[in-house]
């Protein structure tokens, strides 16, 4: 049974650390959309209060996009801190610890049009992008140490599904009846405070990642003691064993840096598979729907009122195709999912391309439009956002999400001059790289489905021209790297798993 090792510490714990920092990733994200007329003529008043003079459009529409994008760019830094941060703090100790970040950014947010500062508004978007930097690369890890191994692909995308959940709520709080209204705006930005608030009275009351608390602290009781929180029925002695055993083999091997790691080879299809797939999801226009919902709607020809509503309507689709997606990848498999959804995203890009260009001729094609930026949501959720969630190495995860928050601000920053100037055939550009990542997905990376770290690692490796018989018949002779706590097959990628001893 899937949910036979679900314990209620497991569900509270992946509840508060979802709730109360990947879903702030999301409502970070849409909660530009709705107030973005307000924020720019609060732009436009204070320059005019400071200069005299207001700004021309183009210069109006590059300061909106800096505070858009800003958000990646704080990203960036939060990812590459991670791999510092976990050893320090300990997995647990820098969700709550990072919280502080939170409130000093809901502040400036809050009071930015009081003190008339649109600087404080983007330092303000700045900072929670460094929590959320922090937070997509800690989540899924701490998650990932404390879950048994049926339930790896269950609670890791709990923070995915989270996300929309911060997407939808920041799409209902945005209609003009709640506070979609000018002088919410500021509010609006800053409620980001109350889920944080909520995490930082709990979570301080649940264990440290077990794992964490032997390998790095060698703290064996409160190693015990977070493995009985955590474990309904279990086998927790020899669970201990393991990560013993694990801890022995890689106390003296080299550490492996991020650079080393990319320059490996023989890890090469790994990391191209990092970036090709972290790539594409920033690339294949999700970034662009969920920052620009309503300018895409009313290029499309949706009348001004029913935007909103419209847009609230793509918030609900997001969580129920996320919610699909948790209870199907064990089920149907991670490779089936990513394909599929990239290959939905695709078409559905395509599609947006084409009713744009005939909807002047065929009044109905603005339905078509609305179903298109659905499907590319719904493709999204369903399939690429479960990628390499439950990879338990920090230089995997600086890698992907440096490549992530990068791509996040390249389509922030740049998406509103690519509408500018090409018009509908912007989204083609999408269509090409949803097709060409799911094209990579179909020939490269193999299904990991009910696959053991040490199975995948052989499947890659034989990429590399490595007989996956001998590592099999000889795994004595399998030698160990050490990447910043995380061992790793020299001939592949081995991320070991603590909670393998409850299938």
């Amino acid at each position: 049974m899937l949910f036979l090792h679900l314990t209620s510490s497991l569900l509270a714990v992946a509840f508060l650390t979802s709730f109360g920092s990947s879903m702030l990733y999301g409502y970070n994200l849409a909660v530009v959309n709705s107030p973005a007329g307000y924020i720019k003529d609060f732009y436009n008043r204070t320059v005019v209060s400071r200069n005299g003079t207001g700004l021309n459009e183009e210069a109006l529409t590059l300061m909106y996009s800096l505070t858009v994008s800003v958000f990646a760019i704080g990203g960036l830094i939060g990812s590459l801190m991670v791999g510092t941060l976990v050893t320090k703090f300990g997995r647990k100790g820098t969700v709550v610890n990072s919280s502080v970040l939170v409130f000093l950014a809901g502040s400036l947010m809050g009071f930015s049009r009081i003190c008339a500062s649109p600087e404080m508004l983007i330092i303000g978007r700045f900072i929670t992008g460094i929590h959320s930097g922090i937070s997509l690369s800690v989540v899924p890890m701490y998650l990932g140490e404390i879950a048994p191994k049926n339930l790896r692909g269950f609670l890791g995308l709990m923070p995915s599904i989270f996300i929309c959940a911060g997407v939808f709520l920041a799409q209902i709080l945005g209609l003009h009846e709640l506070l979609g209204k000018e002088e919410h705006w500021p509010l609006f930005l800053s409620l980001v405070v109350v889920p944080t608030f909520i995490q930082l009275m709990l979570l301080p009351w649940f264990p440290e990642s077990p794992r964490y608390l032997l390998i790095e602290k060698h703290n064996v009781h409160a190693t015990i003691t977070a493995l009985k929180w955590y474990r309904a029925k279990c086998n927790i002695q020899a669970e201990i064993e393991e990560m013993q055993e694990e801890q022995r083999s890689l106390s003296s091997v080299e550490t492996v840096s991020v650079w080393q790691l990319i320059l490996d080879h023989t890890v090469r299809w790994q990391v191209l598979s990092v970036v090709v797939i972290n790539i594409g999801m920033q690339l294949s226009g999700i970034d662009a729907i969920w920052f620009y919902t309503n300018d895409i709607f009313e290029n499309a020809g949706i009348p001004a009122p029913e935007i909103q509503y419209t847009t609230v309507g793509t918030g609900a689709i997001e969580i129920v195709a996320g919610l699909i997606g948790c209870f199907t990848i064990e089920r149907l498999g991670r490779r089936p999912l990513i394909i599929g959804g990239f290959g939905v995203m695709g078409m559905c890009c395509a599609g947006i391309t084409l009713s744009l260009i005939l909807q002047t001729h065929v009044p109905f094609m603005k339905y078509v439009s609305v179903g298109c930026v659905v499907g590319i949501i719904a493709g999204f959720c369903i399939g690429p956002a479960e990628l390499f969630k439950q990879s338990h190495r920090p230089a995997a995860y600086t890698v992907g999400g440096s490549l992530n928050w990068m791509s996040n601000f390249t389509i922030g920053f740049i998406f509103p001059f690519l509408q500018m100037s090409a018009g509908s055939y912007c989204y083609l550009v999408f269509c090409a790289i949803c097709v060409s990542v799911a094209i990579y997905v179909y020939f490269v990376i193999p299904e990991t489905k009910n696959k053991t770290f040490v199975e995948i690692s052989q499947m890659f490796a034989t990429k590399e021209a490595v007989e996956e018989s001998q590592a099999l018949t000889h795994p004595d002779q399998l030698k160990l790297k050490k990447m910043n706590g995380y061992g790793s097959l020299e001939n592949g990628s081995l991320e070991f798993d603590s909670s393998s001893s409850c299938p």
